[in-house]
């Protein structure tokens, strides 16, 4: 996918300002509710009309202000699965596929015809979407989308409906689906694992603006900047004072650390994911001593707030640390320790 989006739009008090370029087939834009997402989502597709910019995806241009192109969505050959499938309600199975046809007229039966066979839909052709699961409805906005065979499809937060158990087979649906679909695809969501899980490249949204973009490993990995580590789940930050290249002083939880990258002047902050915290026996570089404050209890994982048991008022840190069993003591073997992995440590400012 070759994807160029330069927009501003204002809407009810809203300012929206996104620059991103991708040439991933799997992009992802990660934001919290409001943010802005699935306005730069439409505006791509044409529901939605941007005050000035340019789009461009796979070199045709779709939307340019200044030239005055703003092509229908229909010409953009993109697909859209809405967040709540937007199915018409009144229409069968087969109807609502049909709205997405766009060929030959004579063609329009055959096609419907495959496509309920290639998703599944035998047997539901005359139910209407009040009478289907959560699981068909999705396969039925699916096919929709397809048979207009867009060059590129955009999701707009397809599971955050859903819970538990069908969300998981769903996903997996998707991630098949995604396997065999040729094109390109672009999806928004504000929860970071199904950006991790479907998102080769990621841009993270921030009150309608661009936060920063690139490979979705990578800025899990290695942020960047504080809010980018917020936006993408990490909860543990101390402000941090440069000691030497490769040492800082965590000054919120008053222990010295040495990391992996070269500390810049322009650093402020160092974070670490709760995930990453190893228990060690003895003191050593980058250990912290511990003192549990709060415990929290996950289905699978024990979640404890710790501080340096040294202080009596340093910043809590987060430590997930996995069960063995549903028995297990949550205080039970604490270590003293908590070892902070140099290569876990993501520089900030």
């Amino acid at each position: 996918m070759a994807v160029f989006v330069d927009i501003e739009k204002n809407f009810r008090g809203f300012s929206l300002r996104v620059k991103m370029e991708s040439n991933s087939p799997t992009m992802g834009i990660l934001g919290a509710s409001g943010s802005g997402k699935s306005m730069t989502l439409r505006s791509i597709a044409g529901i939605e009309t941007p005050d000035k910019g340019k789009i461009i995806i796979n070199g045709k241009t779709v939307f340019d202000s200044e030239k005055k192109i703003d092509l229908k969505p229909q010409e953009r050959r993109v697909g859209y699965l809405f967040q709540n499938y937007a199915l018409f309600p009144s229409m069968t199975v087969r109807d609502n596929i049909g709205c997405g046809f766009r060929g030959n007229k004579r063609d329009k039966n055959a096609r419907i015809d495959n496509f309920i066979k290639r998703y599944r839909l035998e047997g539901l052709e005359k139910r209407y979407p009040a009478q289907l699961s959560g699981g068909q409805q999705q396969r039925v906005a699916l096919a929709r989308m397809m048979i207009g065979e867009p060059e590129m499809i955009l999701l707009d937060e397809p599971f955050s409906a859903l819970d538990g158990y069908l969300k998981d087979v769903l996903q997996r649906d998707m991630q098949e689906f995604l396997e065999e679909y040729q094109g390109d695809m672009m999806m928004v969501t504000h929860s970071r694992d199904e950006a991790f899980r479907f998102c080769k490249e990621l841009m993270l949204l921030k009150n309608g603006k661009t936060l920063i973009s690139g490979d979705t490993r990578t800025l899990f990995e290695q942020p960047g900047l504080l809010e980018a580590a917020r936006l993408t789940g990490c909860k543990n930050f101390s402000r941090i004072e440069r000691l030497d290249d490769f040492h800082v002083w965590a000054m919120d939880w008053d222990v010295k650390l040495r990391t992996i990258q070269k500390v810049r002047q322009e650093d402020t902050y160092l974070g670490i994911r709760g995930h990453w915290l190893k228990p060690v026996q003895g003191a050593g570089e980058n250990c912290l001593p511990l003192a549990v404050t709060e415990y929290m209890e996950t289905t699978f994982e024990h979640q404890y707030l710790v501080r340096n048991s040294g202080t009596e008022d340093g910043t809590a840190l987060w430590w997930m640390r996995p069960k063995s069993s549903f028995q297990e003591d949550s205080g039970e073997n604490l270590p003293p320790y908590l070892y902070l992995p140099p290569e876990h440590l993501m520089l900030l400012r």
